[in-house]
């Protein structure tokens, strides 16, 4: 059978191609800008026929109806990176939180850790050969869906053809749904003061011919928008967003002086406007792979002069650092910060960087602080961090003692609120 064929005979609803679920499966299904929303909905509409369908996945942006309260005891998010959409759902004991490095996260469905029973994706419209690609997000859909017993694709045509080690044939998949929709968007805000002036010192971290990652949000989007002239940068990152794809049509992302992929912008997933994934289909620059090798430390450590930067809920005076969690209050994930932390610092003139702002809640409370939220987790290690930048300035925190470390670190908390913290260290005998 020919694979156009072998596409026709597997064509299904929505409703038919999810029938395939059953009580007590373990179902995996793509996150990001690529959730298979025509068969997360079919799937919703058999709450009262399904017991106890466990729901693997990483960030699920917008809303989910599989994590309304309704859903309890039909389906149970397992999440590897929570949300929006299963945040709350997680935190009312719903759902549950896997902490793990993204770079991880396939071996967990490889070895079995994690069993997949159904993996759910959304595709591109196959090529001529019969490949269709993962688009937007490869993560850890091809490992899911090479161990799973049923593999259900979302055919969409607005789905991007994202070049890389990014396809499946039709060949490898049980049921096709075609069904097209817009994908998510993640809406760019304009810089505020703040995050401009965190960039300010980011900036000069940043040298002409290093290879960038930056994760979501508006600092890594004003560090983008700051970058300019011919600074020949690579990019190797777990994602792409809006202002990274500027910097290229600006100039100042060429790659050429990329040792790893020259040339070549590679990424486990986007996530940004219409005008992105339009940019990234069928872009020869454009290369993605699946996490665990974007983020496997020890590839990201072959990129020379690397720089990661990542973000922060809050740092201790000795250098912890929080990023998913508010307390006991889980916000987010482990994602790939680690990933790129320890990868940027092995990477021969590598800079890994930790920039946040200095206060939350308007101003009220310091994210500088003697010691985390009681239940709060810690992310990245203060054996891990070495610059941390806020909008008062950077410090580097390798080889640093905990007392030149809190003396450091105070220098850039806001004003109204070191001496606090500087009491607060001298309590904890961290100074003197």
């Amino acid at each position: 059978m020919n694979w156009l064929d072998d596409y026709r005979s597997k064509l299904e609803t929505a409703a038919e191609a999810v029938g395939r679920i059953k009580s007590g499966d373990r179902v995996y299904y793509a996150g990001n800008a690529a959730i298979p929303q025509t068969l997360v909905k079919a799937l919703s509409l058999r709450k009262d026929e399904l017991e106890d369908v466990q729901l693997n996945h990483v960030l699920l942006v917008g809303k989910d109806p599989l994590a309304e309260p309704e859903m309890e005891g039909s389906f149970r998010h397992n999440s590897l990176f929570v949300g929006p959409a299963d945040r709350k759902a997680v935190n009312e004991g719903r759902g549950d939180y896997v902490p793990i490095f993204l770079h991880q996260i396939p071996r967990l469905f490889r070895e079995g850790i994690v069993p997949v029973d159904v993996a759910m994706v959304q595709c591109s419209p196959p090529d001529e050969h019969g490949f269709m690609s993962l688009g937007v997000e490869t993560l850890a859909s091809i490992a899911a869906c090479q161990k799973a017993k049923t593999v259900i694709a979302q055919v969409n045509e607005k789905m991007p053809r994202v070049l890389g080690d990014s396809f499946m044939h039709v060949n490898r998949v049980d049921s096709i749904v075609e069904a097209t929709e817009g994908l998510p968007q993640l809406e760019s805000k304009p810089a505020t003061d703040v995050e401009r002036a965190i960039a300010s010192h980011v900036i000069p971290l940043i040298q002409p011919g290093s290879t960038v990652q930056m994760g979501i949000g508006g600092i890594p989007d004003s560090v983008w928008e700051s970058m300019e002239g011919d600074m020949q940068l690579g990019i190797h990152t777990e994602m792409i967003s809006d202002g990274g794809m500027r910097a290229i049509q600006r100039g100042v992302v060429t790659g050429t002086q990329k040792n790893l992929h020259p040339g070549k912008v590679v990424l486990t997933f986007a996530l940004g406007s219409d005008e992105l994934y339009d940019y990234i289909d069928n872009n020869p620059l454009i290369e993605a792979h699946p996490v665990d090798y974007v983020n496997d430390p020890f590839i990201v450590s072959q990129n020379e002069n690397m720089v990661a930067v990542n973000s922060a809920i809050e740092v201790d005076l000795t250098g912890q650092v929080c990023s998913d969690s508010i307390g006991p209050y889980i916000y987010s994930g482990f994602g790939g910060q680690v990933d790129f932390i320890r990868g940027a610092a092995k990477s021969r003139g590598g800079r890994p960087i930790i920039a946040l702002p200095s206060t939350a809640k308007g101003g009220t409370m310091s994210r500088i602080v003697p010691f985390l939220k009681e239940g709060a987790g810690v992310v990245t290690s203060r054996a891990d961090v070495h610059y941390v930048v806020t909008e008062h300035g950077a410090v580097n925190l390798f080889g640093k003692n905990l007392r030149e470390r809190a003396k450091a670190l105070i220098e850039i908390a806001d004003p109204q609120f070191q001496e606090e913290v500087e009491l607060a260290a001298k309590d904890r005998k961290l100074l003197t």
